[in-house]
């Protein structure tokens, strides 16, 4: 049994890992995939058995949702007392351990390679289920994102994986969430690439997919096939509705870019204590925890009842138009609540109320308020995110009906549009970063430098040597011919040169010694002899090639030696990359 753990540990997982380091180990992607998508699948589970289980068991009717059946008083002091609580554990925790959510996970792709700590998936799960059992205007799929973005990243990390795999990873824990939340597996994969990765990758796609796929199935054993939502066979009844779809768009699209610009104005108070700002959150809830109850925690019954037709006029506009301002106030000062439950709700009420205002006006064309409420969730999800494409993905699999197509790609479309272009609003969580003087850098360039690690180009044919070698030891070193010779210092290598330095430097004295009769020297100083040589930097084994180009560019170095921790003070030295290396790299991939 120790043999095949020892030939897995010392000849397997270095493969593996090997054949991680470029762009096309499908395969070993693939199974990367499978294993994000389980695990996600599994805390995903322990995440709402979390929320569902203490909120049974409180609120009255044992449902978890039931907020409006609790008395005015309790409704008032629930969200406040959540607040406060969560408060005084953000307060206590240092700023770097406060960030959760996507655009934590965001900002980790972007300046950290998407290395996630455990402490702050911790995080995220003790405020993720603060904010909705307290009552708060919360969701839960903005912290489930997060954690299946987390626990992905650190199985890549206890496996050392190289970097642009633990990347991949967290675009498999993004979309593997985003399924399991809503049994919505294409969604999942197509808001993973669209929203948090911004690209769109034929590598990426299979290992995404598989997450994605196995996600849903961890949850389907516990939850069932059910989508999230209960709804009812939808159809356009005439094409002449759809002037109103597009007025519907104008207005969902207004509402996004009202949403948006409250988060960000919000903003301007991050540098006030934490603990103030969360409790200030709390109290602007409680007003409309009293009297607009609907507004409470996750609100999905209501996106039901809406969908049934269930609900009045005014108190569609009224809860949604709260969920709005309540949503976007505490979510700007800095409430650790998810936004994609908030949005669909928003989304929800409005569309469903300009539904019945198109009834009254064409009652014998108009299409049931279901239908608008459909349409409305995935206008403003589409129109929040800028994510078009995720937001029809989501729209079809929570219908399960084609003819939502259509009306859904023109309003989804349109509403995202004038969003973008008439009120020049990106994308919610790109505001987010912005605000924090923090950006997010997508360009093609560097997109394909980030999809490869430094083990995929590197040299390995080296040599680590000492700067002083007698002749003998000299010709002893170019007998296994390496291409290069990596010079060793006292505190480790110093230089890089040609092999063919050294052999041309022992030729030519030689030869000058038999023409002159004099005797050859019988040592050689490689830092002084007539060579080619390079200044030096290390590098990571797990770097990607962004991460080289910032090592060259911030030591002036000329060659970079590959470098791994392979015990405590001792590093393991793989290869050599050059900065041409990566420029031929680059051009011929893009070739």
């Amino acid at each position: 049994m120790q043999t095949l753990w020892h030939q897995i540990t010392e000849h397997l997982i270095p493969v593996f890992r090997r054949r991680l380091s470029g762009v096309d180990a499908l395969p070993q992607l693939a199974v990367l995939g499978l294993l994000s998508g389980l695990i996600t699948g599994g805390v995903i589970l322990v995440f709402r058995l979390a929320i569902e289980w203490p909120l049974e068991h409180f609120l009255p009717g044992g449902d978890s949702e039931s907020f409006e059946e609790l008395n005015l008083i309790t409704r008032g002091v629930l969200p406040l007392t959540g607040a406060l609580l969560l408060g005084v554990m953000l307060h206590r925790l240092a700023i770097h351990d406060r960030k959760v959510g996507i655009v934590h996970v965001m900002e980790r792709l972007n300046y950290h390679q998407g290395y996630i700590s455990l402490r702050s998936a911790m995080v995220q799960f003790v405020s993720g289920v603060a904010t909705v059992v307290s009552g708060q205007s919360a969701g839960r799929e903005g912290p489930a994102v997060h954690l299946g973005a987390a626990f992905s990243s650190l199985m890549g990390q206890w496996m050392r994986l190289p970097n642009n795999s633990i990347r991949t990873l967290v675009a498999c824990g993004c979309a593997a969430a985003i399924s399991a939340s809503f049994n919505t597996p294409i969604s999942g994969v197509i808001f993973a690439m669209e929203v948090v990765m911004m690209e769109y990758t034929i590598a990426g796609f299979t290992p995404i997919i598989l997450a994605a796929v196995s996600a849903a199935i961890v949850t389907q054993a516990v939850y069932g096939s059910e989508p999230a939502f209960s709804v009812p066979p939808l159809t356009m009844n005439s094409l002449l509705e759809i002037p109103w779809v597009l007025a519907i768009a104008v207005i969902i699209g207004i509402a996004a870019a009202l949403f948006i610009q409250l988060v960000d104005s919000m903003g301007r108070y991050h540098h006030r204590p934490v603990i103030l700002r969360i409790v200030a959150a709390g109290l602007l809830m409680v007003p409309f925890a009293i009297l607009m109850p609907e507004t409470m925690g996750i609100g999905y019954d209501t996106v039901d009842d809406t969908i049934n037709g269930q609900l009045g006029f005014w108190l569609l506009l009224g809860v949604g138009a709260s969920k709005l301002l309540v949503t976007s106030l505490t979510l700007g000062l800095g409430m650790p609540s998810g936004v994609i439950g908030p949005t669909l709700f928003m989304g929800a009420t409005l569309g469903g109320a300009m539904g019945l205002v198109g009834a009254q006006i064409v009652p014998e064309h108009a299409s049931s308020v279901g239908f608008y409420a459909m349409l409305g969730m995935g206008a403003m999800m589409g129109a929040v995110l800028q994510a078009p494409l995720a937001a029809l993905m989501a729209l079809m699999e929570l219908t399960r009906n084609p003819n939502i197509i259509l009306p859904g790609m023109l309003i989804i479309t349109t509403s995202t549009l004038v969003t973008s272009e008439a009120f020049g609003k990106k994308s919610l969580f790109l505001t987010i970063l912005k605000s924090q003087g923090l950006s997010y850098q997508n360009s093609p360039v560097i997109q394909a430098l980030r999809r490869v690690s430094v083990g995929a180009i590197m040299d390995r044919s080296i040599l680590r040597t000492e700067r002083h070698l007698t002749v003998e030891e000299a010709r002893k070193a170019l007998k296994s011919e390496p291409k290069w010779l990596l010079v060793e210092g006292s505190s480790g290598p110093t230089a890089l040169l040609p092999a063919v330095d050294l052999a041309r430097y022992l030729e030519d004295t030689e030869k000058l010694a038999a023409e002159e009769g004099t005797e050859a020297p019988e040592t050689v100083d490689l830092m002084d002899i007539p060579a080619n040589r390079r200044d030096i930097a290390p590098v990571q084994y797990q770097a990607t090639l962004e991460e080289a180009l910032n090592v060259f560019h911030a030591n002036n170095a000329e060659a970079l030696y590959v470098q791994r921790h392979v015990a405590p003070m001792i590093q393991r030295v793989y290869g050599v990359v050059l900065k041409t290396d990566i420029e031929s790299y680059y051009q011929y991939r893009g070739n």
